[in-house]
């Protein structure tokens, strides 16, 4: 299949971290900060920018507030339009698509897309309340929660289960999973858990908190923000740093299939979003220098390599288990240690890894000759709770 018009044609010429607990800054603070820095690693000013998407989870358990003033505003960006965009998880991959839209009709030239959210510091205000976790919305005409279904790891936990129960895949291979990504961010100063390797041990003697998932099986909370900044292919070559390509995308939804048959228990809704991301790109699976997964919990990273190809269904475990995701394996999986050990800001988190490897700026943990990067978003559930998702794909380059 020949490349997508729109192939190489787009391009990310800035980005902007801003990673570890933030108490004192609000999350609009935040939001600015990390699109001041993205704007300057671009080499361009805030009256460049017109353009402006602000990324926000919306999960399955329910809606986040907005905030009273918008990030574009508090740095005098000259935006002709801003809105809001994302579902779950999947934030970086509907930014992209949203802003694709406003470049190739000449409305922008250059658009600044961010994510940011304070919730370790939330997390830690409800605590000094005697409260725990960070307080939702539930949505309308929701039927109360499942008995113990309490949190996000409650409800995913039954997708490992039943992998489990069809597959054979055990505890100590979701472990593989939780050490091969501290290992990545033992190699990433930037991540939480630099510094704090662990152990399949270690994973296993982890608390239990929703079975079979165990403390080291899950995410992390943070405070933190990303924000790059898209343009056009020919504007991307007069800026400082080298371009980022968007080179294909592709969305899938779990809904779109019968779901009664706990299918989507086991798959996540790959196949539609390989589809179009690799076709528009003409690329396949074998160019894929390094791959940037969503992992909310282990076992999503899991059913990814299953679903993408890179093993057979259901042998996923084995293939963790040989060290192919680590340091030296063979496909390198969330190399800044990810949501797992990393920092979570959904895709964001693998956006700003994919952006780093493919200009070489991933210092200790950098992929050679890193060409081809894939990166994944997922969750924002329609049926809560439940796996009827979201899942994008977003295939980045260092060439056009």
């Amino acid at each position: 299949m020949p490349k997508h018009a729109s192939s190489g044609q787009y391009a990310i010429v800035g980005l902007g971290v801003v990673a570890g607990p933030q108490p004192d800054h609000s999350e609009r603070m935040v939001a600015a900060e990390a699109a001041r820095r993205a704007i300057v690693d671009a080499g361009l000013t805030p009256k460049d920018i017109d353009g402006a998407i602000d990324l926000r989870r919306t999960g399955g358990g329910g809606d986040r507030a907005t905030y009273v003033d918008a990030y574009s505003r508090l740095l005098g960006l000259n935006n002709y339009f801003y809105f809001v965009v994302g579902r779950g998880g999947a934030l970086a991959g509907l930014g992209i698509a949203t802003a694709l839209s406003f470049l190739d009709r000449g409305i922008a030239n250059y658009v600044c897309i961010m994510g940011a959210v304070t919730d370790w510091s939330q997390a830690q205000e409800s605590r000094k309340a005697g409260h725990r976790g960070m307080a939702h919305v539930e949505k309308a005409g929701y039927w109360r929660k499942a008995l113990g279904d309490l949190r996000a790891v409650s409800h995913h936990s039954w997708m490992a289960a039943r992998h489990m129960a069809v597959y054979g895949t055990t505890s100590r291979q979701l472990g593989a999973i939780s050490v091969a990504q501290r290992a990545w961010a033992c190699k990433n100063p930037e991540a939480k858990m630099h510094g704090r390797p662990i152990t399949i041990e270690d994973h296993q003697n982890s608390p239990l908190l929703a079975e079979p998932y165990r403390l080291l099986d899950i995410s992390l909370v943070s405070d933190g923000g990303v924000a790059f900044i898209l343009t056009t292919a020919d504007r991307a070559r007069n800026r400082p740093k080298p371009p980022v390509y968007v080179l294909g995308q592709g969305f899938g939804e779990v809904s779109s299939e019968l779901w009664w048959d706990k299918k989507n228990f086991t798959h996540m809704a790959v196949p539609r979003a390989k589809q179009q991301a690799f076709g528009q790109a003409d690329l396949e699976l074998a160019d894929i220098d390094c791959v940037q997964f969503y992992d909310c919990f282990t076992a999503e990273v899991l059913f990814q390599l299953e679903d993408y190809g890179f093993c057979k269904k259901g042998e996923g475990g084995a293939f963790v288990e040989s060290g192919a995701i680590g340091p030296g394996g063979s496909i390198p999986v969330n190399t800044s240690g990810g949501l797992l050990s990393c920092y979570h800001l959904g895709d964001l988190t693998g956006m700003a890894e994919a952006i780093r490897q493919l200009r070489g700026e991933a210092g200790e943990r950098q992929i050679e000759d890193c060409n081809v990067v894939m990166t994944t978003g997922h969750g924002g559930e329609l049926i809560s709770p439940g796996m009827c998702s979201i899942h994008t794909c977003t295939l980045l380059g260092r060439h056009a």
